[in-house]
């Protein structure tokens, strides 16, 4: 076996993962400029990099919507958010940005749950579930031992509805949004079909990792704000939410994600 590039972190293998198949979590966190990955991984994000050279920016924008996001709800009054999908920790998480906010990271990989439970041992007010998203039932029944769903709370989905496909992933949203009370926001950011002359030689790479990709259109994701009152300036290319003053720097990069956030009426 070929050695590891120097700096990357090289773990033993938990039981149960197979680090030849790539993980879309630790692709992601390659992205972002992170060393929790393997061989594997980084070879299949070079891959969709060489396809699509904006999508290192476009993780950054996906963070940079989170936390611009996140202040929004702690403005708001919102003091309970789960964040579903929540992947491999990075900077910038979501207890950070709203310390003072119960925050439930959840995601179905042992490996992000591990990373997860390591980073946030001891911290108050915070905890990592391993949940699978795609039944929602068992996960609201899990979430009500650690948060109180009859107050309103924010589901955070970063990235991670176009892991699931068709009528399932609008199923999860409208079980979440129908077992909370009026007052829950729900903030959603999504991967659109940006540049379809390469677009199924992109899927096909995500077919061979832990998830396949599934694009939608902007109007597909809208619809998963059905119940809610999209907040200003509504459903929007990531970078075009609430931006920053003076922190654009996105001229000519392809914007492949759209992003918006929701409150239950």
């Amino acid at each position: 076996m070929d050695a590891e590039p120097q700096g990357w972190i090289v773990e033993a293998v938990p039981e149960g993962v197979d680090p030849s198949v790539p993980n879309v979590a630790r692709m992601y966190d390659y992205y972002l400029g992170g060393k929790d990955s393997f061989a594997a991984d980084r070879a299949a994000a070079e891959q969709i990099l060489q396809l699509f050279p904006d999508t290192r920016h476009a993780a950054l924008e996906n963070r940079a919507f989170l936390r611009r996001a996140v202040r929004h709800l702690v403005d708001a009054g919102v003091d309970q958010i789960v964040d579903l999908g929540a992947g491999l920790p990075t900077q910038g998480n979501t207890h950070e940005i709203a310390p003072r906010a119960r925050v439930v990271y959840v995601d179905y990989d042992a490996v992000v749950c591990a990373h997860g439970r390591a980073l946030l041992a001891g911290g108050e007010n915070v905890s990592m579930l391993q949940a699978d998203l795609r039944k929602p039932d068992e996960l609201l029944e899990r979430l009500a031992g650690l948060v109180d769903l009859d107050r309103p709370t924010a589901f955070l989905m970063l990235g991670v509805l176009h892991f699931v496909p068709d009528e399932e992933a609008y199923e999860v949203v409208r079980r979440l949004r129908e077992a909370t009370p009026a007052g829950c926001h729900l903030v959603v950011s999504h991967a659109i079909d940006a540049k379809p002359d390469t677009t199924p030689e992109a899927l096909e790479i995500y077919r061979k990792a832990t998830a396949a990709l599934h694009l939608r259109t902007p109007e597909e994701i809208a619809r998963f704000f059905d119940g809610f009152e999209l907040l200003a300036p509504g459903l929007v290319h990531l970078r075009d939410w609430r931006p920053d003053p003076d922190l654009d720097d996105s001229a000519g990069v392809v914007s492949i994600g759209y992003g918006g956030v929701g409150r239950k009426l």
